[in-house]
This record gives C-alpha cells, sequence and structure tokens, in this order.
C-alpha cells in the first residue's frame, strides 16, 4: 500500500516561493511515476506535471511551465514541487499522487495524498 502525505503549504504574497513535500511510503519513487495536481474551489482537478521512475524527465502543465519545478529526494522518499513567481490563480489544494500504469492511453493515478492548502495573497 502507497502512502503519501503532503506538507509544505501555507499564505503567501504574490510573486513568493513555497516549496511543496510529499512524503512517500518506502520504494514508492522507484516503483511509481509521481505526479502533482491541483484543485481550485468550483474548479476540476488540474494536472501540473510528473516525474518518471528513474527522476530524468518530467512533464510540465503550460499554466506552470518556467515558475514550477519537480525534484525527488530519493534517500528520503520525497517528492518536492517548487513553486515561485506565485499568482492569485495558483490558490489551490495541491495534491500528490502515484501511478503505476496508463489506462487507455492515459496514465491512471491510483495513490493520492491527503492534499495541502496554497493561497496566494495579491
Amino acid at each position: 500500500q502507497v502512502q503519501l502525505v503532503e506538507s509544505g503549504g501555507g499564505l503567501v504574497q504574490v510573486g513568493g516561493s513555497l516549496r511543496l513535500s510529499c512524503a512517500a511510503s518506502e520504494r514508492t519513487l522507484n516503483n511509481y511515476v509521481m505526479g502533482w495536481f491541483r484543485q481550485a474551489p468550483g474548479k476540476e482537478r488540474e494536472f501540473l506535471m510528473n516525474i518518471s521512475r528513474s527522476g530524468g524527465s518530467t512533464y510540465l502543465a503550460d499554466s506552470v511551465k518556467g515558475r514550477f519545478t519537480i525534484s525527488r529526494d530519493i534517500a528520503k522518499n520525497t517528492v518536492y514541487l517548487q513553486m515561485n513567481s506565485l499568482k492569485p490563480e495558483d490558490t489551490a489544494v495541491y495534491y500528490c499522487a502515484a501511478s503505476n500504469k496508463i489506462v487507455g492511453g492515459t496514465r491512471k493515478y491510483d495513490y493520492w495524498g491527503q492534499g495541502t492548502q496554497v493561497t496566494v495573497s495579491s
């Protein structure tokens, strides 16, 4: 059973930075593609980016390209989301998720954390 726990959210001013962490159960990062998502009030969940099992590739959503980066620390079983130049529209609950399969051409994420709130004030 994969367990994921996000942390690092909070209140930040426009233009500021935050780093979110996703602590995973042991060996998860070697066996799963890890992704970050967010969901703003009244909106659908939005995929942001993921990092492969080898850690060598990432996929970035256009809305965060150039501002957000994903990284990981295998020794700590942790994935990070570094968020810079934050905007009010980045306000959302941020989730990490783990996937080890593709269904119908779409990557399916089976395991999710509880989410962490990020609020960007103007």
